[in-house]
């Protein structure tokens, strides 16, 4: 049996083990993946408000959609909101959130994430008018713009270490 072949089956018996495998395990290539997500809805249209309950508990069905998912980062804007969103996940794998400015260039921030992110998956929660954005720099792709009701919109960039990236998109 071959070195890699040995390895590749050590892994995969490890992820079955461990009971979930995020970071995608080729032989020895490693992708990085990033979710990225709007904030879950809010009590109102107030400069800086809350989460709803509608939100509170989608926020929790973020976390728990991801907790078995190798995290290697999670990052918000500063808005009470989004940091809301991003708190359960955050929490539920002892880390914190990584708050970055909501007004960086899309293309600057996306950046930033691929250089700083070579493995696991990675959580960025952002705006309607933003989260798109940065998960089209971040693929390189089309994403369609999000509408102001739009809640629950989960976008996944998938980067292989050659830098190619693939886009899906689901509802949570």
């Amino acid at each position: 049996m071959s070195l890699r072949l040995r390895d590749g089956l050590l892994a995969a018996l490890a992820c079955l083990l461990l009971g979930a495998c995020v970071p995608a395990i080729r032989g020895d290539v490693v992708s990085t993946t990033f979710v990225v997500v709007r904030h879950a809805e809010k009590v109102d249209d107030g400069n800086d408000p809350s989460l709803a309950p509608a939100g509170q508990a989608r926020a929790q069905a973020l976390a728990h959609r991801l907790r078995g998912d190798l995290l290697g980062g999670v990052y918000a804007t500063g808005y009470r909101r989004t940091q809301e969103t991003a708190q359960p996940t955050a929490r539920s794998h002892g880390m914190p959130v990584t708050t970055y400015d909501a007004r960086m260039p899309v293309a600057e921030f996306a950046a930033q994430l691929r250089r700083e992110h070579r493995s696991g998956t990675v959580l960025v929660v952002g705006h309607s008018n933003t989260a798109p954005e940065i998960a089209a720099a971040l693929c390189a792709c089309a994403v369609a713009p999000m509408g102001e009701t739009e809640f629950d919109r989960l976008m996944t960039v998938s980067v292989e270490p050659d830098g190619r990236a693939t886009y899906h998109e689901q509802r949570y």
